[in-house]
């Protein structure tokens, strides 16, 4: 027999999830994913804020959302005078410094530079490559032409090669791509935002990186960007049922990738996680090391420079123990379809991808979780930018 409040009228059942109220008989994954369907449109089309700006995006509070994707497209102008100009590495995907996406109070959900989102989009879709994709990396300009491991698609155009020098006075058009993921999947819609409420404050914050960052510039050469920003967002309509009510998938759980910069020294580090806690669960890890003056280069990824790589937790515990740099490179290369290693520097420890959730680590009973990451010869102010992905509790949130 039914509950009844104080007025005789029968008491409905309700969960919290994500910070929203709703019964607890709306959750019901089969019928939604039945009932449901896909859209995806324009949330932002504008000029862009330009170098050391931000762009804030307010997402539509429309159906479930589960991933955005963010285009730039515009010109570099290079004027060269007198002196020189050249890219860093930085260029082209880390024109985004930070991309920051927060939704009901939590705030570093997605907080993770644009080639960091680069790398994990090719992580996280294991039929997604960029096998024969030639861009021009290194030497001098337009620069020597990979065709393995630079992460870029063939509908993409980065305008001016990485880390090239030399660069020809010019106007030179690109147009470059990142994916935001909100939900883990596509499919189950883990993590994704329940966006169809008031009380729902769906926010992209895009930090654009100085010019410094992106450019080596001498004498009085210039490098300037006039660009377009759009962002598109993927989400899935609410259907209603037969009783009146609502269908929803669980989401119960928020997806989480984000980025940190630490000091590493020469020899074995033991590098301890941030936020990590009772109801997380760590999905990934990944993690490119920079040295030298600014600019910085990415520390390449060999036997020489880099010994031990894994993962510990407890007092000892180390499940994960990759002795050798290009071990690491090889198991990354076969999991996940690409040379992460190759161009970027990335290493990466790997759980989900042949059988999520079962390798994931639960922070709650695998504590005190360090990355393990040994640099054998001695390098100039370097800095490991590792990310973590997980997926939280609410509470945990």
């Amino acid at each position: 027999m039914a509950q009844r409040n104080n007025n005789n009228a029968p008491t409905v059942a309700t969960q919290t999830m994500q910070g929203q109220v709703v019964p607890v008989s709306s959750v019901n994954p089969l019928e939604f994913a039945r009932a449901t369907r896909r859209q995806r449109f324009a949330q932002y089309n504008s000029a862009w804020a330009g170098n050391g700006s931000t762009d804030t995006v307010k997402v539509l509070r429309t159906g479930i959302i589960s991933e955005l994707q963010i285009e730039l497209s515009g010109t570099v102008t290079i004027t060269t005078p007198t002196g020189s100009a050249a890219t860093t590495q930085r260029w082209p995907y880390d024109l985004i410094k930070a991309c920051r996406f927060a939704a009901n109070g939590q705030s570093q959900l997605i907080n993770v530079s644009g080639l960091k989102l680069k790398a994990y989009e090719m992580m996280r879709k294991s039929d997604l490559n960029d096998r024969g994709v030639a861009q021009f990396v290194g030497g001098a300009f337009p620069g020597t032409a990979k065709t393995q491991g630079t992460l870029a698609l063939n509908t993409e155009s980065w305008g001016i090669g990485s880390g090239v020098t030399a660069i020809t006075a010019g106007s030179y058009s690109f147009d470059l791509q990142w994916l935001v993921p909100i939900a883990y999947d596509q499919t189950n819609l883990v993590g994704a935002i329940f966006a169809q409420t008031s009380s729902t404050d769906l926010t992209l914050a895009i930090d654009w990186a100085p010019i410094t960052d992106l450019f080596a510039l001498t004498g009085t050469a210039t490098a300037a960007i006039s660009a377009t920003l759009k962002v598109l967002g993927t989400l899935y309509t609410i259907p209603t049922n037969p009783q009146g009510g609502i269908w929803i998938p669980d989401l119960s759980a928020f997806h989480a990738l984000q980025q940190s910069r630490v000091v590493p020294a020469q020899g074995v580090n033991e590098l301890s996680l941030i936020g990590q806690g009772v109801g997380r669960q760590l999905l990934r890890i990944f993690a490119q090391t920079w040295v030298g003056a600014t600019p910085q280069t990415i520390l390449p990824v060999n036997n020489t420079n880099f010994g031990q790589f894994g993962l510990r937790f407890g007092a000892n515990d180390t499940p994960e123990n990759l002795n050798s740099a290009s071990i690491a490179a090889f198991i990354q290369e076969r999991t996940n379809s690409v040379d992460l290693a190759g161009v970027w520097g990335f290493l990466s420890l790997d759980f989900v991808s042949e059988f999520a959730f079962r390798d994931a680590y639960d922070e709650g009973t695998a504590s005190e979780l360090r990355l393990l990451l040994e640099i054998l010869l001695a390098q100039t102010s370097p800095a490991v930018e590792y990310v973590q992905e997980t997926l939280a509790s609410g509470v945990a949130a």
